[in-house]
């Protein structure tokens, strides 16, 4: 019975990856931004399992590196192709995910955002806001097993087996294995394996 579960998906992976060929080739592959923001937007709005399968799909052929085994979840998309999915990562409903690199098995609840990097603004001489153009872009970097809570905020790393409380807004690095709350975040102990938040 598990062998022809886990069979089934796969041939649904297959199916998915060809439906979801023409989008990514219009797109140049992730290439070209303003085709694949549309794409990932229209994903996004796919209800059920089959918009389970077609997001992934998509960004599997469209972000720097994504795992067929992850999930990306009704109403959250990718603005940004230079993107990284690990293995085994859960994305939650209404996510927006920018330049970042997410590592295997990371949890992400609904709700969140990870920006890319804090200083996406730029203003110009005169102390007026230029636009996202002209900002500085950064990657941030989820580590491997991390428990981001609903509703967080994420503008700088976090470390490995860390977790983020809800709502929580992260404007600087957290380090591995802690558990971080608050606006802004701050460390308040290291994790333990069974830490809910």
């Amino acid at each position: 019975m598990a062998e022809g579960i886990k069979a089934l998906k796969w041939i649904l992976r297959g199916a998915s990856l060809l439906l979801m060929f023409l989008p990514a080739a219009a797109s140049a592959f992730g290439r070209w931004e303003l085709p694949f923001a549309f794409f990932a937007q229209a994903c996004a709005t796919v209800p059920g399992i089959p918009g389970d399968y077609l997001r992934i799909a998509f960004y599997k052929l469209t972000l720097e590196e994504c795992s067929l085994t992850s999930r990306v979840s009704f109403g959250s998309f990718f603005a940004h192709p230079q993107a990284r999915l690990g293995s085994g990562v859960y994305i939650g409903s209404y996510c927006i995910v920018g330049k970042a690199v997410i590592g295997e098995r990371a949890q992400i609840a609904s709700g969140v955002q990870i920006l890319s990097g804090s200083r996406q603004h730029a203003r110009n001489s005169a102390g007026e806001i230029s636009g996202a153009e002209e900002g500085a872009f950064t990657t941030v970097t989820i580590g491997p097993d991390c428990w981001i809570g609903a509703a967080a905020v994420v503008m700088a790393d976090v470390g490995q087996g860390t977790t983020i409380g809800a709502g929580s807004v992260v404007t600087r690095p957290i380090p591995d294995r802690s558990v971080a709350v608050g606006s802004p975040a701050q460390v308040v102990r290291a994790a333990a394996s069974r830490d809910t938040i």
